[in-house]
């Protein structure tokens, strides 16, 4: 049959939204403040393979060069978006709220999914209500909240671990963030409440295994990438996988694969969370073993890391026989999928 006079399909046009840690450097951030952005390297590596695998690309950068393209007419048929923001609880949402404003489909999870995840209390409370465990919390939002740092207490016995409840890229964790008595514990509260300006959180100790596990996919098509144990070498803040250890892991790291009953205990909580927040196209969920060998929930990162050699998400694929380009081809691939889906629903209510 011939396909003379037959026009072809269009090239696909896929949009990159990211944060470049040069873009901020002006800002008078520190070296750890800067980390959850990304580097030119991790931008590059994306466009490679996208290229790859057929589509044209456009660098867009962050939330301001997105609105000023907007504002020209600028439209794709998807964004590739890694952007992290910088400023709230709805940094991480910032652009996708504004692209489903636009009504142009993107990557990852949607603006509800990434404000409650970026908030480790609201996302552990839906978490609890699920039955799933996780280590008991409370949050300090302010200074004044110490005077009742007592009745907090009464239901908790120390060590305790504390952190900023909306970090990322383990920024606020530290060797510090163990802590062993009440005195360590308000100092650790103030020093995050005045260095990275957001409550507290603070959560009993769990003393056993740590696992990161990755997922692929949507809704009921979710899937468990892998588990990998987190080892802490020689050099390493031990027994906390802190902003150092993730900065330096090719030295102070080993990541192992993880398939014994525990680490498929872990997998399965992991794949939950991921269902339960409606996480969208990828996640990567952090487990960790309490003193009775039950995996708890942690954390969850809708919106991974994907430095092709240093982010745990790349890692997890690599050491599970999934290169990088497939598991950006996956992550792509499922948010077209979610796109159709979308465009036939519009259809179906009009």
């Amino acid at each position: 049959m011939s396909t003379e006079g037959v026009p072809k399909e269009r090239e696909k046009v896929i949009g990159i939204t990211y944060d470049l840690r040069e873009d901020y450097e002006n800002l008078d951030l520190s070296e750890e403040e800067l980390a959850e952005f990304d580097s030119p390297q991790t931008i590059a590596s994306i466009e490679n393979v996208l290229s790859d695998l057929g589509y044209k690309t456009e660098k867009i950068g962050n939330l301001k060069n997105l609105v000023h393209y907007l504002s020209l007419g600028k439209r794709w048929d998807l964004v590739f978006n890694i952007a992290e923001g910088l400023y709230g609880f709805g940094r991480e949402a910032q652009i996708p709220a504004i692209l489903d404003a636009y009504k142009i489909p993107y990557t990852f999870s949607d603006p509800l999914t990434l404000s409650i995840a970026l908030h480790k209390g609201r996302a552990k409370e839906i978490i609890l209500n699920h039955n799933i465990p996780t280590p008991p919390f409370f949050i300090i939002e302010e200074i004044k909240d110490l005077i009742e740092i007592d009745s907090y207490l009464k239901n908790f016995k120390f060590p305790l671990f504390v952190k900023p409840v909306a970090g990322g890229t383990s920024i606020g964790v530290n060797s510090n963030s163990k802590v062993l008595n009440k005195e360590m514990l308000i100092d650790r509260i103030k020093n995050i409440l005045n260095k990275y300006k957001q409550p507290a959180i603070v959560e009993k100790y769990l003393p056993g295994r740590e696992f990161t596990v990755g997922i692929l996919g949507n809704s009921d098509d979710a899937h468990i990438l892998g588990a990998i144990e987190i080892i802490f070498e020689d050099g390493s803040e031990k027994g906390v996988y802190s902003y150092y250890n993730k900065e330096n892991c090719e030295k102070v790291i080993k990541y192992i694969p993880a398939s014994d009953k525990t680490a498929f205990l872990a997998s399965e909580i992991a794949l939950k969370v991921h269902k339960i927040l409606n996480c969208k196209d990828s996640s990567r969920v952090d487990i960790r073993v309490d003193e009775n060998g039950v995996p708890n929930f942690i954390e969850i990162n809708p919106l991974a890391g994907l430095h092709p050699t240093h982010s745990d998400l790349p890692i997890i694929a690599s050491t599970f026989g999934i290169d990088y380009k497939n598991l950006i081809k996956n992550i792509v691939n499922s948010a077209f999928e979610r796109a159709k889906i979308y465009e036939k629903i519009k259809i179906i209510v009009k």
